[in-house]
Formats: C-alpha cells, sequence, structure tokens
C-alpha cells in the first residue's frame, strides 16, 4: 500500500495516510479536525540502496582515470 502525505487546508495540519487499493482521495479526512479540504505533499522515497560498493569514494577526475578526460576538468 502505498503512503502518501497530505496537509489539510483549513487547520494546516500534516499527516499520512495508507491508500487502499480501491481508496479515493475524497474519502480521506483530516484526523485533527475532519475536514475534507487539503493537498496532497510531495515527499521523499523511503528506501535505502545497500550493496557490496556502497563504503567505496566516488572514482576522482584529477587524474582523467575516471572519464579519460573528457569532461574537461582536466
Amino acid at each position: 500500500m502505498p503512503i502518501y502525505d497530505y496537509q489539510c487546508s483549513d487547520c494546516g495540519k500534516s499527516y499520512d495516510v495508507f491508500h487502499k487499493v480501491r481508496e479515493v482521495e475524497k474519502d480521506i479526512v483530516c484526523p485533527n479536525c475532519n475536514s475534507a479540504k487539503h493537498v496532497r505533499l510531495i515527499s521523499a522515497p523511503a528506501f535505502s540502496m545497500k550493496g557490496d560498493r556502497s563504503s567505496e569514494p566516488a572514482p576522482s577526475c584529477n587524474d582523467g582515470s575516471c572519464c579519460g578526460g573528457s569532461c574537461g576538468v582536466n
């Protein structure tokens, strides 16, 4: 189930909604004042990427090894 952030247009409170498969936006009400007036907020995804190379530093362009010198940094 996706999670969406909303902000109430009447009281200004922000809240999360776990959307069910057939839930529609007009059925959502503010938990603080029960208003149906709201705006959906843009939020960052809640996931992280892990892997074997996550602790290695990014390659440096100081010696041209990352792109062969084509980036113009060298």
